[in-house]
């Protein structure tokens, strides 16, 4: 406790980080006061009584949670964050396919603010067609009744503009805490979302342990206990790294000479197991939520093609689910991970891998070893991203089951290891010791030496 109050007077004394954090907290409490506030012309009593009796399962579910319950709420943030991370999906596979899209993201500064304009208006697109599938999902029985009857003519344009306005407003919250907070924004908004689910879920399963044939509280604090080993496994997962030895060139000068002397200056390279960090799961989530551009009430039927999307415990939805975080993976990992730049810093630095030449092989080294433990990784996170679905087989509430693993745990973990990390920086370089009395936090980046750095 002693050590807790110590860290958190360091983190106080230090007048930026201070300032970020205050930034970041209240542009977080703007984000869930406006996810609070209720559409025009919708009566909020009549939706949380419509929630009470038909609650959204499957894909909306989801969608929900990324949402932080603003979307089962008709919230002016009802769409959330989740269009502006398809768009920027789209953007970025556009530069991979397209040549002179990817000749523009190469120009620098210049390219990167122009494509980053193009995903703005690809966002207002997608918005646009995801509130009319909105609108939609709120005329289907049950949930019509909330409409005012003197508002339904403006209806339809008022609610576009407003949830277009709105996933807007929610992108610019992103980007101001990624600017002048700590952390990346857009994903402190999708973790704060799903955080807001969090007690509301665990009192649902209680509950639900509680009614005759659920269990009791033996089966409930299981439960707890699986989860708390789900997530240390998560770390364990997120942190975990393999070291390649270095060794530098140290330098001695004197009598008018630089002379060399290899192998005085032991250093390793950390190579993440899963150096996409949770990337793929967004992707692969944000595919998954392609259905919702035909329209939200479709995905209500149980049968066809859609059923697939509404059940995260189909077989079909696990599989499908899994390969595309496989893949994912796999293509993330060769965009953010360069071993020839790696193995051209290491040679200008004086650095080498003991046994392994400079150059091409040093390069096919490395890239041998990230194919090795890329691939472990992978499936190991495709694995962690289909465990809501076991866990609903097997009795837990499907509001809990969703932190039992998937999108909504990884990103849990990885942004707040992300940020501790960032908090961390910031202590050791005003000399302050770290967060932890014994190693260092490590986020789910990729990192090199200062020395490979240059």
């Amino acid at each position: 406790m002693n050590k807790l109050i110590k860290t958190l007077k360091n983190i106080w004394a230090i007048d930026e980080l201070k300032q970020k954090l205050l930034v970041t907290l209240l542009f977080v409490l703007v984000y869930r006061v406006g996810a609070q506030i209720t559409l025009p012309g919708i009566d909020a009593n009549v939706i949380a009584e419509a929630n009470k009796t038909g609650g959204d399962r499957g894909i909306l579910g989801l969608f929900d949670m990324f949402a932080g319950g603003a979307f089962s709420q008709a919230s002016i943030f009802a769409l959330g964050i989740m269009p502006y991370i398809s768009a920027s999906i789209f953007m970025q596979l556009l530069t991979i396919l397209v040549p002179s899209v990817q000749k523009i993201q190469k120009e620098g500064e210049s390219g990167r603010k122009k494509i980053n304009q193009w995903t703005r208006y690809l966002t207002v697109i997608v918005t646009a067609f995801q509130s009319f599938a909105y609108v939609a999902y709120l005329n289907r029985p049950g949930y019509s009744e909330a409409i005012l009857e003197g508002y339904r003519l403006y209806f339809t344009a008022s609610t576009v503009v407003v949830l277009t306005a709105g996933t807007l407003f929610v992108m610019w919250l992103g980007e101001k805490i990624q600017d002048k907070g700590i952390g990346n924004g857009t994903s402190i908004i999708i973790m704060v979302g799903i955080l807001a689910r969090l007690p509301q879920s665990l009192i649902l399963d209680f509950q639900s342990k509680s009614q005759k044939g659920g269990g009791g509280l033996l089966i409930f604090l299981i439960e707890i206990a699986i989860f708390v080993g789900i997530v240390l496994a998560l770390i364990l997962l997120v942190q975990g790294v393999r070291k390649i030895p270095l060794s530098y060139a140290k330098q001695i000068v004197g009598m008018g000479a630089n002379k060399y002397q290899g192998g005085n200056a032991r250093q390793f390279l950390p190579i993440k197991v899963n150096s996409a960090g949770v990337m793929p799961i967004i992707f692969a989530q944000a595919i998954m939520f392609l259905p919702t551009l035909i329209s939200f009430s479709d995905l209500n039927t149980n049968t066809g093609f859609l059923k697939i999307f509404n059940d995260q415990s189909n077989f079909w939805y696990m599989s499908i689910y899994s390969f595309m975080v496989i893949a994912f993976t796999f293509l993330y990992t060769a965009l953010i991970f360069n071993p020839k730049q790696i193995s051209e810093d290491l040679k200008r630095n004086g650095g080498f891998i003991p046994g392994v030449k400079p150059g091409q092989p040093t390069t096919d080294f490395i890239g041998a070893i990230m194919d090795k433990i890329t691939l472990p990784g992978a499936i190991f996170l495709a694995l962690v991203g289909i465990l809501p679905g076991f866990a609903q087989r097997l009795g837990v509430t499907q509001g809990f089951s969703s932190f039992f693993g998937g999108t909504s745990l990884l990103i849990m973990v990885g942004v707040i290891l992300d940020t501790l990390q960032q908090i961390e920086t910031y202590l050791l370089m005003r000399k302050y010791d770290g967060l932890m009395s014994n190693g260092r936090i490590q986020g789910r980046q990729y990192s090199m030496p200062a020395e490979v750095q240059g």
